[in-house]
């Protein structure tokens, strides 16, 4: 389970003036994802949904708040006052305070991030660049190969081993790193905006791809999303972000079985709210009862 307690996170401006400034990105927002759900992040741009994300995933440190993967914390709060950073040189002396990796507790580790701009190595190959994820969670050498070559077969890139992602469409890069994703074996993937760069069939396809792994794994899964279709499609949990600063504006559960249709009159209905959230937040006028 995921617990984000009161999450805020606020960066720092130096103005040309020399004044200090600064954005609040997320204000007191907590959440709780269970086990094994889809949970989509929707929200107008700007609102701190990615932010977020990458809180949960141990990325940044939230200014306030803390986020919890079964009880164990992913990261402390950065400290606000000068008692605060004088305990916490202290306790960590040389070591970065993100590297909680040298720490007891590794959180992180049962966690895997997918972006965007599909954040592949372009000088490796498809296996090569499985196997190097591999390495880097001290899997045996000898279990790398197989186990990569499991997950490529799942997304359909067995035939494409020794490929560079600059000979691979967009869609089939996108895979890529959810092979990559999925052969360290997470109990968690988080993903931001992962098909925003394909096409609109690839996009759907992508879609079905991730539903078919993860009721074979039975993974949780937090993403970021523009596309209210999408998180209609996919998700458990859709948790609407209002705008800035980013704080929980509504959160809708769908309680529809899948395989969905996409024409669901049900989901058309949901769409039909959403989008009305989105228009009063924007333009403060709504045709549509929310």
């Amino acid at each position: 389970m995921i617990e984000a307690r009161n999450i805020t996170k606020f960066f720092p401006i130096l103005n040309e003036d020399r004044t200090a400034d600064g954005i609040t990105a997320v204000l007191s927002v907590s959440l709780t994802i269970g086990d094994g759900k889809i949970v989509s992040l929707l929200g107008p741009s700007g609102c701190g949904k990615s932010t977020f994300l990458e809180i949960l995933g141990g990325l940044q440190a939230p200014t306030e708040g803390s986020v919890y993967i079964d009880g164990v914390q992913v990261l402390e709060p950065l400290p606000s006052t000068r008692k605060e950073m004088e305990e916490y040189r202290r306790k960590y002396r040389f070591l970065s305070p993100l590297a909680n990796r040298f720490f007891k507790n590794q959180p992180k580790h049962d966690i895997a991030m997918i972006f965007q701009d599909y954040a592949v190595f372009p000088w490796m190959t498809v296996l090569q660049n499985v196997l190097f994820t591999l390495k880097l969670r001290d899997i045996p050498r000898r279990e790398r190969e197989p186990t990569a070559m499991v997950y490529l077969k799942k997304v359909g890139l067995a035939e494409s081993l020794s490929k560079y992602p600059s000979q691979l469409s967009g869609g089939m890069r996108q895979r890529l790193a959810l092979a990559r994703a999925l052969a360290v074996q997470p109990r968690i993937i988080l993903m931001d905006e992962p098909f925003a760069a394909v096409d609109a069939l690839t996009r759907e396809r992508l879609q079905d791809d991730l539903l078919r792994l993860w009721s074979e794994a039975g993974i949780t899964i937090v993403m970021v999303t523009h596309d209210t279709d999408e998180a209609l499609y996919l998700s458990d949990e859709i948790v609407v972000f209002s705008p800035n600063p980013g704080s929980i504006r509504n959160q809708f559960s769908i309680d529809i079985e899948r395989p969905r249709r996409r024409s669901d009159p049900e989901l058309l209905e949901l769409k039909k709210r959403i989008t009305a959230l989105f228009k009063f937040d924007i333009n403060h006028e709504s045709e549509y009862s929310i």
